[in-house]
């Protein structure tokens, strides 16, 4: 089976009823794609990865042939990592820019307000990073990272049955939440469905020796440290954003404290490898992990664009520059639109959305996606989970698909 990148590039254009200069005219004509990025603001580390895996795929795509015999251009505008302004631009990019297509933002709060505008003009937004299915009922909206229809009860549940498979597992366990949408609805449950952590550690016969939820504003981690030491839980869960863990363990070390096991929800990746021995086995979730395990089960491709996207990343000057989740969702956002635009042979909304529904998308790093609508189109989860291992994060759950074994 094409990847989708392959398959559109094999793409040739049909145009009938139209004279040759029209013809001409039309080819000529970028197919322009509008969106926004964090480039500034509380978002803006991780948008860069999203704007360096697009501008990766683009110009891959435009060296192949472009879209429909077109050129791409992509026009980004910057949100600011706020909400309110997104939506603002989103309306910009659709009414007065004139942009052919859309591609959704960073962040579950703009990938919301970016939604809304979509929604409102029926367009189709692909989107890198929502995952919060029960929320995102819009139809022709297309999420490149999935964790199922209810993330807030597979996340714990793979966890759980991850460690449960160790040779001592654990018995106690705390819980640390981020009160960030972005993150609470694993600990709490989403929307009407309760479950999460706290009520699947409970339903397992786990102990929740420490429950702490914090404000994403929280500056001072000395006090959940001291909780920590004193409970000394067997695992600790921190359902958190970015550099959460990094701060609590840091805030650990001055206790002289170092806990026996830890997972990290939703980390910035590099921050937690540059501490060191301290963070050997610390456990995270993960899309996709360019390990050579991994990639050696891929198309060809997969290589070469983990690659360049390391180059770009390091010619950036970011302080991460992996091939991993984060550039995954992103470059299978861009595929889905691709192979929507190339199923339908238009740019016309409603055969996009219609295409991708009919069809799915074939993607590099996910495989084949299918969009069922009475799961708001998020496909079948290839969630797995990572591990700090000498130094690297490695898959390692589950056994079939991991790249080496969970310690």
């Amino acid at each position: 089976m094409l990847t989708a990148f392959a398959a559109v590039v094999a793409l040739t254009v049909t145009v009938g009823g139209c004279s040759e200069s029209d013809e001409k005219t039309e080819v000529e004509k970028p197919i322009v794609v509008g969106s926004t990025l964090s480039l500034t603001g509380a978002f803006a580390a991780t948008a860069q990865l999203h704007k360096i895996a697009g501008e990766e795929f683009v110009a891959r795509l435009n060296a192949g042939g472009g879209l429909l015999g077109r050129k791409v251009q992509w026009k980004v505008l910057d949100d600011q990592s706020d909400p309110a302004r997104t939506g603002r631009l989103y309306e910009q990019l659709i009414k007065q820019e004139k942009v052919d297509l859309l591609m959704g933002p960073y962040a579950t709060p703009n990938i919301m307000a970016a939604m809304a505008v979509a929604e409102r003009h029926e367009w189709v937004l692909p989107q890198h990073t929502a995952v919060l299915a029960p929320m995102l009922t819009y139809g022709c909206q297309f999420p490149a990272w999935s964790i199922g229809a209810t993330p807030n009860s597979f996340i714990p549940n793979q966890l759980f049955d991850a460690v449960a498979s160790l040779p001592t597992p654990p018995k106690r366990i705390a819980v640390l939440t981020n009160e960030s949408g972005s993150a609470a609805f694993v600990s709490d449950g989403l929307g009407k469905d309760k479950s999460g952590t706290l009520s699947i550690a409970k339903e397992r016969g786990l102990k929740v020796v420490v429950d702490v939820h914090y404000p994403p504003t929280t500056t001072d981690w000395a006090p959940i440290a001291a909780q920590l030491r004193d409970a000394d839980p067997d695992l600790i869960i921190d359902n958190g954003l970015g550099v959460d863990l990094v701060n609590i363990m840091k805030a650990m070390k001055k206790l002289k404290y170092q806990p026996k096991r830890m997972f990290s929800l939703f980390p910035a990746p590099g921050p937690l490898l540059a501490l060191g021995e301290q963070a050997e086995g610390v456990l995270s979730i993960s899309m996709f992990e360019p390990n050579k395990p991994t990639l050696d089960q891929l198309p060809p491709e997969a290589a070469e664009i983990t690659a360049e996207f390391t180059a770009r990343a390091k010619a950036a000057e970011l302080p991460y520059t992996v091939f991993e989740s984060q550039a995954a969702a992103s470059w299978n956002a861009w595929e889905i639109l691709a192979d929507g635009v190339g199923m339908a042979n238009s740019t016309d909304q409603g055969k996009i959305c219609s295409a991708l529904h009919d069809d799915g998308a074939d993607t590099t790093f996910s495989g084949h996606l299918t969009f069922r609508a009475k799961d708001h189109n998020f496909w079948s989860t290839t969630q797995m989970l990572k591990q700090i291992q000498n130094g690297e994060w490695v898959t390692v759950w589950p056994p079939d698909r991991a790249a080496a074994r969970l310690e």
